[in-house]
């Protein structure tokens, strides 16, 4: 079977060197171009661990040029810039997977917390990309918006629960990510001396992502109040998230999540506990979740970068172009 050619646009940072890394060994997908804003280097340039890896040189992004050789295009760009490149790359007939926030909200949502949003007519198009709810229409997309981290990681746990879930009662998210979540631009609250040996939160009930997890959560009817605060913990990758939710009768909160989903190879439920080590490196979600009186507590893990970014980015484009959508997905965590 003839490779698809794929483009990562933005290869030089945390999700895009893990793009590579899977498209490099992906039985479908041909790598084939590699744009930064700059170009004008090699990949083993960018990423010093590809060398004698991956020898291909890293070009100034141009849509144009990419629509000469790529049916597909990965977007691990910022939020304003990544609409620009999907709006000429659909125009040109290029699938697109986008890892920013640009096709992922309403536009009224997007416009509260972004700003002026300059491809309206594609964002009416745009599918979530989370495959456990979203499968179908992913397959028939041309554009996916591929969710962020703490989205994922909160909205796979909470939405099994949405028949339970009492009205008009708070939900409350306590979610914690490793440093490589924050992208390789760091500012003063990332540096080693403040982040080693230290635990801290930022954004709280104040952070992009609620919106997020809210309107995503209200269209599979869980209408309540979202309560979101991020923590930065002292690692470089993985993400848990504890989630806290009142339901209006006794459930076996076990049964409910296998139940919902008792088909899904990407999402693990486990009986006692979930950990940040079990999912790192792979495209898992593990949940774990227990009732006591009318509370739910429900916790899952991911790898922030995979299973929150590159990983699930390349299991929507499996979908998009009818592989299987474990083709070339990472299974084995990093352990010990």
């Amino acid at each position: 079977m003839k490779k698809i050619n794929a483009a990562i646009v933005g290869a030089s940072g945390y999700t895009g060197i893990e793009l590579i890394k899977i498209l490099i060994n992906h039985p479908n997908f041909n790598l084939s171009y590699a744009g930064t804003s700059e170009g004008g280097v090699k990949i083993s340039d960018l990423h010093p661990s590809l060398l004698h890896v991956v020898d291909i040189d890293v070009k100034k992004s141009d849509a144009r040029e990419i629509a000469k050789t790529c049916e597909l295009a990965f977007l691990a760009l910022p939020h304003k810039t990544a609409m620009e490149f999907a709006k000429e790359l659909l125009n040109l007939g290029v699938k697109v997977v986008d890892l920013s926030a640009d096709y992922r909200l309403s536009l009224e949502n997007y416009e509260k917390h972004y700003g002026v949003h300059l491809d309206k007519e594609h964002l009416k198009n745009a599918v979530y990309g989370l495959p456990e709810l979203n499968r179908e229409k992913i397959k028939k997309a041309s554009l996916v918006a591929n969710p962020g981290c703490y989205p994922t990681a909160s909205i796979l746990a909470i939405a099994p629960f949405a028949p339970y879930i009492k009205k008009e009662t708070p939900i409350f998210i306590d979610a914690k990510s490793g440093v490589s979540g924050r992208g390789k631009k760091i500012t003063e609250s990332e540096h080693f001396v403040n982040v080693n040996e230290n635990f801290l939160t930022y954004n709280a009930l104040k952070h992009r992502h609620e919106p997020e997890i809210a309107e995503i959560l209200t269209l599979h009817g869980i209408a309540n109040n979202i309560h979101f605060v991020p923590h930065l913990l002292p690692i470089t990758r993985g993400m848990l998230v504890s989630a806290y939710i009142q339901v209006n009768t006794e459930i076996d909160a076990f049964k409910v999540l296998t139940s919902f989903y008792k088909d899904e190879q990407f999402v693990r439920i486990r009986e006692n506990t979930v950990s940040l080590k079990l999912t790192a490196g792979t495209n898992f979600c593990d949940i774990f979740a227990i009732q006591k009186d009318d509370i739910v507590f429900v916790s899952s893990s991911i790898d922030n970068l995979l299973r929150g970014a590159s990983a699930q980015a390349v299991v929507n484009a499996n979908l998009m172009f009818g592989f299987e959508e474990s083709a070339g997905i990472p299974k084995v965590s990093y352990v010990p």
